[in-house]
């Protein structure tokens, strides 16, 4: 992973911290993509106290907000030739329903349309890499998962695990999506169940409002490192180079749930979201 450039969103806590400390003690060039500059910065310090290593970025991005996301796309681009690694790593569950300020479910929003405009808007910086990656942290929970066309903000009956379970549905189909786009120009995309993990996600922002099952799972949950050992895995293992369109669990690869197989539901996914990101046609 020498000098490999890797952007890694949700970078400062949890899975996406340990993938950031793991990845730049084996020599890689990290950019860590945090929501609050001081945890990002915060971070930054950690990893290079541990790893010795001073290939390190840090950018701040509130996810929930596409205008944000454009404006770190702008400021990559700016920034960095190319882009060797993206982790679609951030993740959060809401105990409530709530809107972002761009009027859609909060889940759905910052697990999958964040990470769908991200990668579009740095697509053309990963097409400059020798053999780019693209890794989605998704989730076993996309099994009883279905989109909800007709009311993705899930305006009626919402509950946050059905609001959950549906935006790591979406990260799947959209891996499988990146995977039949861009596979031929040699870029490779995959998904990741990282298990039960004891990370803050679940977690209120303001550290209330937080699911009963979430407070569970810290209690038999594994920890960050162990749960990161699979996206590890995909970013820097060799034998991974030309596999493509994977939803790993443990580092094998396994069958997703059937609905993330339908062609059908990956164009319509494929375009709603990007109507719903402002994007006239896709990038991808």
């Amino acid at each position: 992973m020498e000098d490999k450039i890797i952007l890694i969103t949700g970078a400062n806590s949890g899975i996406g911290k340990a993938t950031a400390k793991a990845l730049a003690a084996m020599g890689g060039q990290i950019i860590l993509v945090t929501r609050q500059a001081h945890s990002g910065n915060e971070t930054l310090e950690e990893i290079k106290q541990e790893t010795g290593s001073n290939k390190l970025h840090t950018y701040t991005c509130d996810l929930s907000s596409l205008t944000q996301i454009r404006e770190l796309g702008a400021t990559l681009h700016r920034n960095f030739d190319r882009i060797d690694v993206i982790i679609n790593n951030a993740g959060i569950i809401c105990k409530d329903r709530k809107l972002t300020e761009d009027g859609f479910e909060y889940q759905f929003a910052v697990n999958h349309l964040a990470h769908f405009l991200l990668t579009q808007l740095v697509v053309d910086l990963l097409r400059k890499s020798e053999s780019a990656r693209i890794i989605n942290v998704s989730s076993m929970a996309h099994k009883t998962g279905k989109i909800n066309y007709a009311d993705l903000s899930l305006e009626q009956g919402y509950t946050s695990l059905k609001a959950y379970s549906q935006s790591k549905l979406a990260n799947v189909i959209f891996t499988y999506g990146l995977c039949s786009r861009l596979f031929k120009e040699g870029i490779t995309a995959n998904a990741v169940h990282p298990g039960i993990v004891g990370s803050r996600i679940g977690f209120g922002r303001n550290g209330s409002s937080t699911h009963w099952l979430m407070k569970l799972h810290q209690k038999i949950a594994k920890s960050p490192e162990k749960g990161a050992e699979t996206s590890i895995f995909l970013a820097s293992s060799p034998t991974i180079g030309e596999k493509s369109g994977g939803y790993y669990i443990n580092k094998k690869a396994v069958p997703s749930s059937k609905l993330s197989y339908d062609p059908d539901a990956a164009t319509a996914l494929w375009n709603i979201s990007l109507k719903m990101c402002g994007l006239e046609k896709s990038l991808i």
